[in-house]
C-alpha cells in the first residue's frame, strides 16, 4: 500500500515507517523537523529509513495546508497515519500556543486532506492523558473524558472530537489511538527513560516526581507499532455515530516509577542518586489501559515487559552515544 506517516523523524513515526518499509509497503513521511528536541537525533532517524528504497521523506509542516492537499492530490494514499504533533505535557503549561497550531489546526488540515482525497483508513495519534482526573482504573475507553488536567492532553481529546465529527459528516474511516507512556530505543530525550539514562550515566541526580508515588503504563514501541500495523486494514465501519474508534494501546499493567527506576540502574549497573520532588503541574498519579477492545479486534496484546524493553533502550543509548 501506499502510505502517508506524518511526525515521520519523531519516534513513534520512525519506528512505524520502519516497520511499513520492512513489510513492502511504499512509504512517503512527512516532518517539520521543529527543535522541541535535538534535530540531529531525528535527522538519524531519517537517515536510518535513507536506507530503504521504498521511503521518501518530504519536508512539510502539517500546519501548511496548502502544500499538505497538493501532497495528497499527487500520492492518493491509501492509508494515512497522522502521529505528527507537538508533544509533552509540561511544556504545553508554557507554550499553549505551540500546541493549538501543531495539535489542533495541523490535525484539521490532515482530516481536510482526508475529506478531499478519501484514503482507506486514517489512523491517529491520540494520549492516555485525555483520562486527566478519571479515577477510574484500568482506563477504559468508555470512562469519561472530559476534564483533562493539561493543555496537550486537551488537544488530543480535541482530535478525537475532530475526528468523530468528521468520520460523521464525510464518512472518513478514523481509528485513533490513546497511547500509554511509550519507550524504547530512538526515544524521545524529554521523557523519564532518556533522562534518567543520561542523568545516571553522567552522575547527575534525577527528578522523581510525587516522591516516587506514581505509577505508568510502559508499553514498549515494537508493540505499538505491532497494534497499530495490525490495525491498518481494519478500519471502524458501523460505529454509532460514524465510522469512528479510539483504543487504548498499551501494555496493560502499571509499573511504579520507583520499580522503573530500578531497572534503569539494573540496565546500567550504576545506582541513581534521586532527588524526590512535589507532582507537578499537568501530570497525573497513575496511568493503566484496559486494553480488552483492541487485543479482542486485532488479536495481539503487548508482550515486552520493562526490564527487557529498558535493557533494549540502554544497549541502543550506549551504542548512539559511545558511552
Amino acid at each position: 500500500m501506499k502510505v502517508l506517516v506524518t511526525g515521520v523523524a519523531g519516534f513513534i513515526g520512525f519506528h512505524t515507517a520502519k516497520r511499513l518499509c520492512s513489510d513492502g509497503h511504499d512509504v512517503i513521511g512527512i516532518d517539520n523537523l521543529n527543535d522541541y528536541y535535538s534535530v540531529e537525533l531525528k535527522q538519524a532517524r531519517l537517515s536510518q529509513l535513507a536506507a530503504f528504497p521504498n521511503f521518501q521523506f518530504q519536508l512539510l509542516d502539517v500546519v501548511d495546508k496548502q502544500t499538505l492537499l497538493g501532497l495528497f492530490a499527487e500520492k492518493e494514499f491509501e492509508q494515512v497515519i497522522h502521529l505528527a504533533a507537538q508533544a509533552g505535557v509540561r511544556y504545553s503549561i508554557d507554550h499553549p500556543d505551540t500546541y493549538g497550531q501543531s495539535n489542533l489546526v495541523g490535525f484539521l488540515n490532515v482530516l481536510e486532506a482526508c475529506r478531499a482525497h478519501m484514503p482507506a483508513h486514517l489512523i491517529y495519534a491520540s494520549s492516555s492523558s485525555v483520562y486527566g482526573l478519571n479515577d477510574h482504573l484500568p482506563y477504559a475507553t468508555t470512562d469519561p473524558v472530559d476534564r483533562p488536567v493539561s493543555f496537550y492532553a486537551a488537544t488530543k481529546r480535541a482530535n478525537e472530537l475532530m475526528a468523530h465529527a468528521y468520520s460523521h459528516l464525510y464518512g472518513i474511516p478514523a481509528t485513533g489511538l490513546r497511547f500509554f507512556t511509550v519507550y524504547g530505543p530512538w526515544g524521545r530525550p524529554d521523557m523519564a527513560l532518556f533522562k534518567f539514562t543520561d542523568a545516571i550515566l553522567k552522575g547527575r541526580s534525577i527528578d522523581v516526581y510525587n516522591d516516587g508515588a506514581m505509577s505508568r503504563d510502559f508499553t514498549y514501541i515494537d508493540d505499538i507499532v505491532e497494534g497499530l500495523v495490525r490495525l491498518m486494514p481494519l478500519p471502524p465501519t458501523d460505529e454509532p455515530g460514524g465510522r469512528n474508534k479510539v483504543y487504548n494501546i498499551g501494555f496493560g499493567a502499571p509499573v511504579k516509577l520507583l520499580e522503573f527506576v530500578e531497572c534503569i540502574e539494573e540496565a546500567l549497573g550504576i545506582r541513581a542518586i534521586k532527588n524526590f520532588m512535589p507532582l507537578q503541574s499537568g501530570e497525573v498519579v497513575n496511568t493503566w489501559a484496559d486494553t480488552r477492545e483492541l487485543e479482542d479486534r486485532v488479536g495481539f496484546r503487548p508482550q515486552i515487559p520493562v526490564s527487557m524493553g529498558v535493557q533494549s533502550f540502554v544497549d541502543w543509548y550506549r551504542n548512539y552515544y559511545g558511552v
